[in-house]
């Protein structure tokens, strides 16, 4: 893993071969300059910053939920029900959402992570989801932040990441993925900031260049922007535009 900062040397201490003069009056312990990292080099590169949702912009737990029984009360099915239902259909396989009309699944996002999109945005980067799920929940939040891509239901990652590198004309060194679990990695391999959450395995931590401090669903989405933003110089000034767009 390509970690966030170290100490070049090892402190060097007295010895019983040194003076008695300088053991009695030590010199302060020399430490070597924190050399520039090569996660913040690739931060300043980034255009674009991707997400995985459970375990990313959530703490990983899925709540299933009774719908209302009552018929008048009931929701109708949505294009993301219908899709969840597709899916289950199609695949064969387990993991894609819960194709059902009578269940609701809920899950739990963080203020932070909402407004780091909004710092996002600010900055001139896009941001997006890609998600092997598939949630009304996860659909509502997603228009809610106004994210540029949203994609549900994709296990193969990578050529959605493809995708959407060619639709908005970047490189991969300038588009960030932040992920927990190894369906991340083809992803993470691939782009230009690998960023792995706290909570994240450890197959994917090995292979991040950075770690966010905090856990998914806990603000990891936000210092993943705002380690992006302070890297390119960009966050003071993204942070001043929020406060005065909400009459600061």
């Amino acid at each position: 893993m390509l970690e966030n900062h170290y100490f070049g040397n090892d402190l060097h201490l007295g010895t019983d071969l040194e003076p008695l003069s300088r053991r009695a009056n030590p010199q302060p312990a020399k430490i070597a300059a924190m050399p520039k990292t090569l996660a913040a080099a690739r931060a300043r590169r980034i255009r674009l910053i991707l997400f995985d949702v459970d375990g990313v912009l959530t703490d990983g737990k899925i709540w299933i939920f009774p719908a209302p029984s009552s018929p008048e009360t009931r929701p109708a099915a949505s294009s993301t029900q219908a899709a969840i239902e597709k899916s289950s259909q199609t695949t064969g396989l387990a993991g894609f959402g819960l194709p059902s009309t009578t269940y609701v699944e809920a899950k739990g996002f963080h203020a932070h992570d909402g407004a780091a999109i909004s710092f996002a945005r600010l900055a001139g980067i896009k941001t997006g989801i890609i998600t092997k799920r598939i949630s009304e929940t996860v659909a509502l939040r997603a228009r809610d932040l106004k994210l540029d891509h949203v994609y549900q239901g994709k296990q193969d990652k990578l050529t959605v990441f493809r995708e959407i590198l060619e639709k908005d004309r970047i490189t991969a060194a300038e588009a960030c993925f932040v992920g927990d679990d190894v369906i991340d990695l083809p992803v993470l391999l691939n782009c230009g900031f690998a960023v792995a959450v706290k909570n994240a395995r450890p197959e994917v931590k090995a292979r991040a260049h950075w770690v966010t401090p905090h856990a998914g669903g806990d603000g990891a989405a936000r210092d993943a922007v705002e380690y992006i933003l302070k890297a390119q110089g960009k966050w003071k000034k993204a942070v001043a535009e929020y406060t005065e767009e909400r009459g600061g």
